[in-house]
C-alpha cells in the first residue's frame, strides 16, 4: 500500500502548506493601488471592457393567434380554412423554438387568409344577389309580354 510522501513545512509560509524538501516558495506580495511593481511599472486597476451586446428574446409573448379569422375562413370559404388552420397551429411551436419571425408570419398569414375568405364570400354573395335580381327581372318582364285569350 502506498502512502503519500510527507514534506516539511516551510517556516515562512503563513498558511502552513507543505512543500517538497529543499524548496522554498515565496509568499505572494500584496500590492495596493499606487505601489510599484518590482519591475518599476505603476499598478493600475484592470481595464474594464463592456460586455458584448446580448441578444435576448423579446420580453413580450407570442403573437396574437387570430383564431377568429381561421374560424371565419371555415364559415365563409372553407377551402382556405385548411391553410389558415395549418398556419394557426404553427404559431406557438415556432415561438417556443425561438423562431419569432416565423411565428409572427404565421399569425399574419392566418389573419390574411381569413380576410381573403371573407372577401371571397362577400363577392360571391354580391354576385348571387345580382344574378338573382337579374333573373327575377327577366321573369317579371317575360310575364307581362304574354297575353291571355
Amino acid at each position: 500500500m502506498m502512502t503519500e510522501p510527507q514534506y516539511p513545512t516551510d517556516p515562512q509560509d503563513p498558511k502552513g502548506q507543505q512543500y517538497p524538501s529543499g524548496q522554498q516558495y515565496p509568499t505572494d506580495p500584496q500590492y495596493s493601488a499606487g505601489q510599484q511593481y518590482p519591475t518599476g511599472q505603476q499598478y493600475s486597476a484592470p481595464q474594464q471592457y463592456s460586455a458584448a451586446p446580448a441578444y435576448t428574446t423579446p420580453q413580450y409573448g407570442p403573437p396574437k393567434s387570430n383564431a377568429g379569422w381561421a374560424v371565419a375562413s371555415i364559415l365563409f370559404f372553407w377551402p382556405i380554412a385548411f391553410a389558415a388552420f395549418n398556419h394557426l397551429h404553427d404559431i406557438y411551436p415556432k415561438w417556443a423554438m425561438g423562431d419569432h419571425q416565423g411565428a409572427q408570419y404565421a399569425s399574419e398569414r392566418v389573419k390574411k387568409l381569413g380576410q381573403i375568405s371573407l372577401l371571397i364570400a362577400v363577392i360571391c354573395w354580391v354576385l348571387f344577389i345580382a344574378f338573382y335580381v337579374i333573373f327575377l327581372v327577366a321573369i317579371v318582364s317575360s310575364v307581362d309580354s304574354y297575353t291571355y285569350n
